[in-house]
C-alpha cells in the first residue's frame, strides 16, 4: 500500500512537471510570436535589370538593380531579438516606416514610387540618347492628406488628382501654381480619379503644411506616362521603392544607343532618378552593398546627395564603410547624377 502512495506520488509529480513543462512551452512560444512594433530591414537581391526591361532592342545583362528585404508584416519578438545577430540587419519603429498608413496603403505608395522612377528613368534615357519622349501628364497620385486640410475624409490614398475649378492641368507645377494664387480659407472643388471613376470634391485652401504657401494640404508625387520610339517599357513586378531609378535609366540608355557600357563588367547600384537626370539619396545602402557584393558585382554606384542627412551619413559614405567592413573588392563609385555614371563607364570599359 506504503509503495502504490509513494508511486501515486510519483506519477502525480510528473504530470505535474509536465504540465509545469507545456504551460512554459506554452507562453514562450506565444510570447516569442507576439508581434512587436519593429519591422526588420535586410540585405535582399542583385537582380540583373534587364530581364524587367521589355524592347525590341537587345537588352543588357550586367546591370543590377539591388533591393532590401522587408518583413511584410511587424517581427515577432523572436525575429526581432534574433535580428541583432545579423550584422546588417535594422529595427524600424512602424510610426517612422509606415508614416501613418496602413501597411496595404505603404506597399500601394512603393508601387506608385516604382512606377514615377520607372517613367523618370525611360524619359531621361531617351533624351540622352537623342530621342524625343513624349511625357503625358496623367494627374497627380495623393500619398498622403494632411491632418488639417478639409480634404482629410473626402480623398484617399492612391486618387489620382485631376484638376481645379474646372481647370485641367497638364502639370504638377501648374496645378501647384493655380492653387498657390488662391485665397487661404476660399472653396475649391477638385476634380478626382478613384478606380477609374471620376468624383467631385469640395473643400478649402490652406496653408501647406511646413510653408506659407496655399494647397489642398496634400503630399503628392506626379503620376506620369512616357511613349518612346521605339517603345520601351519596364516591369518590375512586386519591387517596390524609387530606388532602382539609376540603373534604369543606365538600362534604358544602352537598349536605345546599343551601346555596350559594361563590357562584359557586373555593375550593380542604386539611387533615385529625377527628369533631369540628378540621382537622388535612398535608404538601406549598407545592406545593398551586402547584396551586391555577394553577386559578384566589380562596381558599385552610390549617390552622393546629401538632402535630409549630414554629409558624413550619405549613401556613398555610408557605402564605402561597409564595403570595407566587409572585405569586398567592388569598387564603390560616387555619383550625383546619370552623367556621372555615364562618364565613369565609358573611362574605365
Amino acid at each position: 500500500m506504503q509503495n502504490e502512495t509513494k508511486q501515486a506520488k510519483q506519477n502525480r509529480n510528473k504530470a505535474r512537471n509536465w504540465l509545469i513543462a507545456l504551460i512554459v512551452l506554452v507562453v514562450v512560444t506565444v510570447v516569442a510570436c507576439w508581434p512587436t512594433n519593429y519591422y526588420i530591414e535586410s540585405p535582399g537581391e542583385a537582380v540583373p535589370v534587364g530581364q524587367f526591361i521589355k524592347s525590341k532592342n537587345k537588352k543588357p545583362n550586367n546591370f543590377y538593380l539591388v533591393t532590401v528585404s522587408e518583413t511584410s508584416r511587424p517581427a515577432s519578438v523572436a525575429q526581432y531579438l534574433w535580428s541583432y545577430t545579423r550584422k546588417f540587419d535594422t529595427r524600424i519603429p512602424s510610426s517612422e516606416l509606415l508614416g501613418g498608413q496602413t501597411g496595404s496603403q505603404y506597399q500601394e505608395l512603393q508601387g506608385w514610387f516604382m512606377d514615377t522612377s520607372q517613367q523618370n528613368a525611360i524619359y531621361y534615357a531617351a533624351k540622352k540618347a537623342g530621342l524625343k519622349p513624349k511625357l503625358n501628364y496623367k494627374g497627380v497620385y495623393v500619398l498622403n492628406v494632411q491632418k488639417h486640410s478639409s480634404f482629410k475624409n473626402k480623398l484617399q490614398v492612391g486618387d489620382t488628382v485631376l484638376g481645379a475649378n474646372g481647370h485641367n492641368f497638364h502639370s504638377t507645377e501648374g496645378m501647384m501654381t493655380y492653387l498657390q494664387k488662391q485665397k487661404i480659407g476660399s472653396k475649391v472643388t477638385i476634380s478626382v480619379l478613384r478606380n477609374d471613376e471620376k468624383k467631385l470634391f469640395t473643400g478649402k485652401i490652406v496653408h501647406v503644411e511646413g510653408t506659407n504657401k496655399a494647397g489642398i494640404g496634400i503630399q503628392l508625387v506626379e503620376h506620369v506616362k512616357v511613349t518612346t520610339k521605339p517603345k520601351l517599357t519596364i516591369n518590375a513586378g512586386q519591387i517596390g521603392g524609387p530606388s532602382a531609378g539609376l540603373m534604369f535609366t543606365l538600362t534604358s540608355y544602352e537598349v536605345f544607343t546599343n551601346h555596350n557600357l559594361t563590357k562584359g563588367h557586373k555593375v550593380a547600384g542604386t539611387g533615385t532618378i529625377a527628369p533631369n537626370g540628378q540621382v537622388g539619396i535612398i535608404g538601406g545602402a549598407d545592406k545593398k552593398v551586402v547584396s551586391a557584393s555577394k553577386a559578384g558585382a566589380e562596381i558599385f554606384f552610390a549617390p552622393t546627395d546629401s538632402t535630409g542627412v549630414k554629409k558624413s551619413a550619405t549613401n556613398y559614405v555610408v557605402a564605402k564603410k561597409t564595403a570595407k567592413q566587409i572585405h569586398t573588392k567592388m569598387k564603390i563609385v560616387p555619383v550625383s547624377s546619370f552623367e556621372d555614371a555615364l562618364k565613369y563607364l565609358k573611362s574605365h570599359y
